[in-house]
């Protein structure tokens, strides 16, 4: 059977269209489908066997078959990562509506209490006046007795004969009267009647009125974008600016802050360099950073962990000109009043080390490095981008292995132990390591930054729980006070939250912003002996000591590389003294402070510099465990306390 292939027809076309009662032998008939007609030539168009037609049109079939299935992959991960999306935000509501009903029982507690309390200082405050009053009324009516019996046995004296039988009744009587008519009854008020309540409550009804609110945007990251000269390019050591305007699915611009966003760009080494989100709250962010060398980076920009248009980008950072670089020094120097090439180092140098003196009062705790462990890799003993440090009792240090997704175990010595940690976003495995801890228990617990909870593992690295999920938005350093329970450090929410390790939240404080109980990204966290909790404050540049109920005990440090300065602080750890040592990210360093917050030396890092160190801790045998990010390795260093 010839085709005109024109247009394909199916067989079945075909024989629908063609007169088979005129056609005894169809396979010799010509069928053009464009003149509807069953003809013998067609010589204007091209012609094909229809068993060819049809063979072509099946492969198209297939074609689109295939083109159509392949879109199945993409479809379920969606699927999948919409229905994820939906779990955590019923996760969410779960967690903000358990803690409405908690916060509101707090408060029916605490009205209660303030009742219980009101009445019982009334019941107080009415039982001293009343009893004032009242024998102030007993003494009166004592008086009143006295005086009417007295009078009445006299006037009967009175009425009777004067005889000399009477006479001793009638000097007693007299001598009565005399003491009456001299007696001192309480006749003015002692007390008075002033009873009365303020009780101010259109404040509080008001406060009530405006008591919390739930917070969240129509922000999707598929629609937002970012714009300024910090996507493309920036200058080593100068202030770079993003701005990222957030819109929702139809394109159309937020007016409200509060999304959640976060920044990081990447050297090429692998390490993060951290910068500072400002929510302008009317949909647009700035995001500031700071590269500390030349080279090629990367800025990812993420809403709700997606990236957003053209995310990650490509930096280009190069090093400003010498004149440019001269004149800038020499405007500083003249600024501190010195010349230029008297900038202080950031880490200080043993004198042996020197060739020359130096005072005491510099670092009067002599430290040096013992010995570095790692370098860049996946494997046993590499890093990349180690995170939290933690020291165990049992002569072992930890290391949270952030984006090898892994936790590596070492001894004292530095010889490598054992590692775990199973890529994934499902509990028990691990997506962004960042902080670590080790229990009284023995137990290992994990911040998983960007799985947003915490992990409890094994000795042995066996999962056992997990907690904070649903609460947590992103958790960056663990610790464990002396109750044993889990003091967690959440990055994105600026927030402490305290667990009991079943996971029950005891209490939670801190929020975004400049003020002294208020955090811009903090990091690590450190207990004290008198189980008070210091709290590294990124972006404010400080150290802060709180008691477990969260008021601020003390606060130290600002922004600048001298004595006691801080350029974002990040890891920290306190000695059995009570001095209090910090890992000065900015500056490539670690300050050693008393517990009051005074300066007191440097460790020396000097003869092999750190770069960006990150997570901080004391071995048991007295040393100073520091993780080098930059350099991906860690470092442990003698520490004379």
């Amino acid at each position: 059977m010839i085709f005109c292939s024109q247009v394909l027809k199916t067989e079945q076309d075909w024989r629908s269209k063609c007169c088979k009662s005129e056609h005894i032998y169809p396979e010799l008939v010509l069928f053009c489908p464009l003149c509807e007609d069953c003809l013998s030539e067609h010589e204007e168009h091209p012609k094909v066997a229809l068993s060819r037609a049809l063979e072509q049109h099946r492969s198209l079939l297939q074609d689109g078959l295939e083109a159509v299935q392949n879109r199945l992959p993409q479809v379920s991960d969606a699927l999948s990562f919409i229905k994820e999306i939906l779990q955590q935000l019923t996760n969410q509501r779960a967690s903000i509506e358990e803690d409405i009903q908690s916060s509101f029982e707090d408060l029916h507690k605490q009205l209660d209490v303030r009742k219980s309390v009101l009445l019982m200082e009334l019941e107080v405050t009415y039982g001293l006046k009343q009893k004032v009053l009242q024998g102030q009324v007993d003494s009166l009516l004592r008086g009143e007795g006295d005086i009417m019996t007295t009078c009445s046995q006299t006037e009967e004296a009175l009425a009777g004969e004067a005889c000399v039988a009477n006479l001793q009744t009638e000097r007693e009587l007299g001598e009565k009267l005399g003491q009456l008519a001299g007696l001192g009854l309480p006749c003015q008020p002692e007390e008075n009647d002033q009873l009365d309540l303020v009780l101010e409550t259109d404040g509080l009804r008001k406060s009530i009125h405006n008591l919390g609110t739930i917070v969240t945007t129509s922000a999707v990251a598929s629609q937002s974008e970012a714009m300024g000269a910090g996507l493309e390019q920036c200058v080593v050591g100068h202030p770079a600016s993003v701005t990222i305007v957030t819109r929702d699915k139809s394109g159309g611009a937020c007016k409200s802050g509060n999304a959640i966003l976060s920044a990081e760009v990447f050297t090429p080494d692998g390490s993060i360099v951290d910068g500072e989100i400002v929510d302008h709250k009317n949909g647009t962010y700035e995001f500031v950073y700071t590269v500390p060398k030349e080279g090629d980076f990367s800025l990812a920009l993420r809403l709700y962990d997606q990236h957003i248009k053209g995310s990650p980008f490509k930096l280009i950072v190069t090093r400003a000109s010498d004149l440019e670089v001269e004149v800038s020094s020499s405007e500083g120097a003249k600024r501190r009043g010195k010349s230029p090439g008297q900038k202080k180092k950031g880490s200080k140098r043993a004198s042996s080390a020197l060739g020359t003196p130096r005072r005491k009062t510099q670092n009067p705790i002599e430290d040096d490095l013992i010995f570095r462990i790692g370098t860049k890799g996946r494997n046993k003993g590499e890093f990349t981008n180690l995170q939290g440090v933690a020291a165990s009792t049992t002569g072992r240090i930890l290391i949270a292995d952030s984006n090898n997704q892994c936790v590596q175990i070492f001894s004292n010595q530095g010889e490598f132990k054992s590692r775990f940690g199973v890529r994934g976003r499902s509990p028990g495995q691990l997506q962004r390591p960042t902080g670590v801890a080790v229990h009284p228990s023995g137990d290992i617990i994990i911040a998983d930054y960007d799985n947003k909870w915490v992990s409890i593992f094994s000795c042995e690295g066996k999962f056992k729980a997990k907690l904070g999920s649903g609460r947590l938005m992103g958790p960056k350093g663990v610790s464990v006070d002396q109750n044993g329970h889990v003091i967690v450090v959440d990055n994105k929410a600026c927030t402490v939250f305290i667990f009991q390790l079943t996971g029950k939240l005891i209490t939670k404080f801190g929020s975004r912003g400049n003020g002294d109980k208020q955090f811009a990204g903090p990091h690590f966290a450190a207990v004290n002996q008198n189980n008070e909790i210091i709290i590294t404050d990124f972006h404010n540049h400080s150290v802060k000591v709180f008691t477990p109920e969260g008021e601020l005990v003390l606060k130290f440090g600002s922004n600048g590389e001298g004595n006691g300065q801080f350029n974002a602080p990040t890891g920290v750890a306190v000695d059995i003294n009570g001095n209090i040592i910090v890992a000065d990210w900015g500056n490539s360093r670690i300050q050693v402070f008393d517990g009051s917050g005074s300066f007191l030396s440097y460790i020396n890092t000097s003869a092999d510099p750190l770069y960006g160190p990150q997570g901080l801790a004391l071995t048991s045998d007295g040393h100073v465990v520091v993780a080098d990010s930059g350099n991906h390795c860690f470092k442990v260093y003698r520490y004379l306390q």
